[in-house]
């Protein structure tokens, strides 16, 4: 006899074509049925919680009164919850937001009770190849998906063993045709039998043992009530299989005792049975950008800041922090990070990023100033105090801001030294938007806000002080940056040619990139889901273009601003004739350090057309068969082009296999000898592309006006999602794109690009102390030093993933990754006397005591792998 394991359940999407508040009111009508059957029927032993804890959170919000009666319902095992907050994208999000999305969710099951040990995501686009490692780091050894396989992977089962490259496993049970085919089951006998015929075969084929899954649920389903006579139905239909109601976990017990299981390995990206959008990583470019750069914020900037600040006796306010990290969470569902929504709920995500981003900053603002504020003040009252976040000490230039009413000042370190600086702005501020108390006693005079660039040597986890010292004797002026034909820096000469692309010649390198940053502007006739280009496409680019240039250069920064404006079709219509009558403004600035061999490159584009894909050009003149960007934790190396390209239509794939991939960080392309990288903190999507596959093609952005559409070139057949009009996605008007390019001697992976990446991402940030605020804290108990490190990482190999405060107790959590290709040693210093270091799971569980050598420790680690210690100062 087959075991048919009838798993009752309901997906739910907070968001999607519906709004977050439509969705909860269908949820509490939803729940009180689900709750009285649980405790009033002993025959219905289980439902699933969707694998979340936002929907309990949802739902208690507005019936707070029945926690206890949930509390009691997952005590007794029958309502399964988490183990996730939200039903977390894998391919576009972050590794650390992943990992909190685990930690925060399984804090919130365990106010409960237990939670579900799997890593249930049954509609995410896609599987990371890093999730075995990170479902591990929580104890969890069962993962569960439906999108992404097919057989070139390895199997034709449904049951199989996942591995990460650095050794982690988890059995997999697919979901081969989705978790709905047990929705609304109907208990009309021809009609049953007529569905579930269709579904059979799939599942006897896939399956490694007698026993198989029929998952009861669909989105936003309330409990089918009658499903006890639908299971009596489905036993006289099939005579040779038991119908009961089950969990999933009882499905992974069965399956465990299979030991000749096959065993996959990288990430799913397939779309031949099911659809995984493989462009969805562009859509709604405003939302992915917001995203990236607040991931980026939190881990680089704030959470290692709160850190440096509570090792010197502040508090670490993580209630604080974790409503930062829930508020984007909320955002990170795949359909809300996928941005295949109604332009309703676009907005209500771009609200809580907004949210999430100024509470963000506001942190950030109130350590440094916690730590400033500290500095003593016995010398002077103006500082300005520099944090480097990174775990190394550097060479940095710095720019930053002074405001006072001081004509003229010194910048002073510690030991007197002066430290020279130039002047390249100056802004008049109204004193009362310093401290309004200023002008409440009947000081009008204004404040100058002065820019200023410098450069010195950061202390590695730590910061630095500057005293602001008066100098009566010279008042300040912005320095003259004359106009000049082209930047020199220590490593580059760059021109811009007259169409705004630029020219690289790599002193180093001895070698030299043309037509760089040249804009390719191309019909999208696809949805939300995926890019659809025209068959007989009309391709517009700068080539042609005559720009405005301004070039300038001053000690520490070449600096580049290109103007031009590039005439497009305004709509699928006028690209289908071939008419240019619309107007796309393009402004491009590029700053150039004299120290560093990477550019940064801001893109700011006023849009006023619908249905295209724009996209920047860097070329490498590097004939390429793989790229190589990076995932969670981790690098992977992906092919120029698919080899699934010459089957996917004979064997009627559900969507093309373009080689259009999602990156964290960065992208390069490279050979032995030196290569050439993208470095990102907005937009995450990339193409290899050139006839020899030398260019790396950056979506800037791409606009359509349909949540969902049929009969695509790409993708045939039905549409995704529904066929819904969002004229907001055809993103009128500007939008801004941050990435850097970098060179760099030897491969992607030797030279360690990931590393040049977090550089990138981790800016030195600073805090300008006055004796005015606006905003008033009683001083700190004690006095914070000049200068302070916190440690040193004197390896430089491995990559600093975050430096936070354990959730558990009093000790530091410091995460990092290796994602070169060979196993590493991370060493690590610490300036302050340690009590013990311990390694933990990514859920800061402890796993091993490690042994301290003088504050300093040493640990193997394999390509790709994250390793997360524990530090008690």
């Amino acid at each position: 006899m087959k075991k048919v394991h009838v798993v009752p359940h309901m997906h739910w999407d907070r968001e999607w074509y519906f709004t977050t508040e439509e969705s909860r009111i269908l949820l509490v009508n939803n729940m009180e049925e689900i709750l009285e059957m649980l405790e009033t029927n002993e025959n219905y032993p289980y439902f699933v919680m969707d694998g979340q804890t936002a929907i309990i959170e949802d739902y208690l919000e507005v019936k707070p009164e029945n926690k206890e009666r949930l509390r009691k319902l997952v005590q007794a095992g029958k309502l399964i919850i988490g183990p996730w907050y939200t039903q977390t994208d894998e391919m576009i999000v972050a590794g650390e937001s992943i990992v909190r999305n685990l930690l925060y969710g399984i804090k919130d099951c365990e106010e409960f009770g237990d939670y579900m040990k799997i890593g249930y995501l049954p509609d995410s686009f896609g599987q990371s190849a890093q999730m075995p490692q990170i479902l591990n780091g929580f104890d969890i050894k069962h993962s569960m998906f439906w999108r992404g396989t097919s057989e070139r992977h390895g199997t034709d089962k449904t049951e199989f063993n996942w591995v990460s490259d650095e050794g982690s496993k988890v059995l997999v049970q697919l979901l081969p045709l989705g978790y709905a085919i047990g929705k609304y089951l109907p208990q009309e006998k021809n009609a049953l039998k007529k569905r579930m015929d269709k579904y059979v075969p799939v599942l006897d084929k896939g399956a490694t043992t007698e026993h198989q899954l029929l998952p009861n649920g669909h989105d936003q389903m309330p409990i089918q009530k009658d499903i006890f006579e639908v299971m009596e139905k489905l036993k006289e239909i099939y005579t040779d299989s038991d119908f009961f109601l089950s969990k999933f976990e009882n499905v992974f017990e069965e399956i465990e005792k299979n030991k000749e299981l096959d065993t996959l390995q990288g990430e799913f990206l397939d779309g031949k049975y099911m659809r995984v959008h493989r462009s969805i990583y562009s859509t709604r470019m405003d939302i992915k950008t917001a995203n990236a750069r607040i991931e980026n914020k939190i881990t680089n900037i704030l959470e290692p800041l709160a850190t440096i600040a509570y090792s010197l006796g502040f508090d670490y306010h993580h209630g604080l922090i974790e409503k930062i990290w829930k508020e984007i969470m909320k955002n990170h569902a795949h359909d809300s990070i996928g941005s295949c929504c109604s332009d309703k709920v676009h907005k209500e995500i771009m609200g809580r990023f907004f949210l999430a981003e100024d509470k963000t900053d506001r942190l950030i603002d109130f350590y440094m100033r916690k730590i400033a504020d500290a500095v003593s003040c016995e010398v002077a009252l103006d500082k300005l105090v520099a944090y480097n976040l990174l775990p190394y000490n550097r060479e940095q230039i710095i720019q930053a801001e002074i405001i006072t009413k001081m004509k003229g000042f010194k910048l002073i370190d510690e030991n007197n030294n002066e430290v020279k600086f130039e002047v390249v702005k100056t802004e008049v501020v109204d004193a009362g938007l310093i401290d309004r108390q200023i002008v409440h006693y009947g000081d009008y005079d204004p404040f100058v806000k002065y820019t200023v660039e410098f450069k010195d040597n950061m202390p590695a986890v730590g910061y630095k002080t500057y005293l602001i010292v008066e100098n009566k004797d010279s008042e300040l002026k912005v320095v003259e940056m004359n106009n000049i034909n082209q930047i020199e820096t220590e490593f580059y000469i760059i021109n811009v040619n007259e169409n705004g692309t630029i020219k690289v010649q790599d002193k180093k390198l001895g070698k030299t990139f043309e037509n760089v940053l040249l804009i390719e502007d191309g019909a999208d006739d696809g949805d939300e889901y995926d890019f659809s280009p025209l068959l007989d496409d009309y391709i517009v680019t700068n080539e042609n273009v005559k720009a405005d240039v301004t070039m300038t250069q001053n000690e520490f920064f070449g600096n580049i601003d290109i103007n031009y404006s590039l005439n497009i079709p305004k709509d699928i219509e006028s690209r289908k004739k071939k008419i240019c009558d619309s107007v796309m403004n393009v402004k491009i600035s590029l700053r150039i350090p004299m120290n560093k061999a990477s550019m940064e490159v801001n893109f700011n584009i006023n849009n006023q057309s619908g249905d295209h894909r724009v996209r920047a050009y860097v070329p490498t003149a590097i004939k390429s068969g793989f790229s190589v960007s990076d995932n969670q934790f981790g690098s992977i190396e992906r092919p120029v082009i698919d080899a699934a390209m010459e089957v996917w239509e004979k064997e009627r794939w559900n969507e093309r296999p373009d080689s259009i991939y999602p990156m964290m960080s960065f992208v390069g392309l490279s050979d032995e000898e030196h290569g050439v990288a993208v470095l990102t903190n907005s937009t995450r999507e990339f193409e290899i592309v050139g006839n020899d596959f030398d260019t790396i093609a950056i979506t800037l952005f791409r606009t359509i006006g349909f949540l969902g559409r049929e009969e695509m070139l790409r993708r045939p057949g039905r549409p995704s999602g529904i066929k819904l009009p969002t004229p907001d996605s055809q993103m009128i008007g500007n939008v801004e794109i941050n990435f850097a390019i970098a060179t760099h001697e030897k491969s992607t992976l030797k030279a360690n690009v990931a590393r040049i990446a977090k550089e990138y991402l981790t800016p030195v940030v600073t805090y300008n102390k006055m004796p005015y605020n606006a905003m008033k804290l009683n001083p700190a108990a004690f006095n914070t030093p000049y200068e302070y490190s916190l440690f040193t990482q004197n390896d430089e190999e491995t990559v600093l993933s975050v430096l936070k405060k354990s959730e558990k107790d009093s000790g530091i959590i410091v995460r990092y990754y290796n994602a070169t290709e060979d196993e590493k040693l991370a060493e690590f210093s610490f300036n302050k006397k340690v009590n013990k270091i311990s390694e933990t799971n990514l859920n800061e569980k402890i796993v091993e005591e490690l042994v301290i050598d003088d504050s300093q420790i040493e640990i193997k680690i394999k390509k790709n792998q994250v390793k997360t210690i524990l530090v008690q100062l």
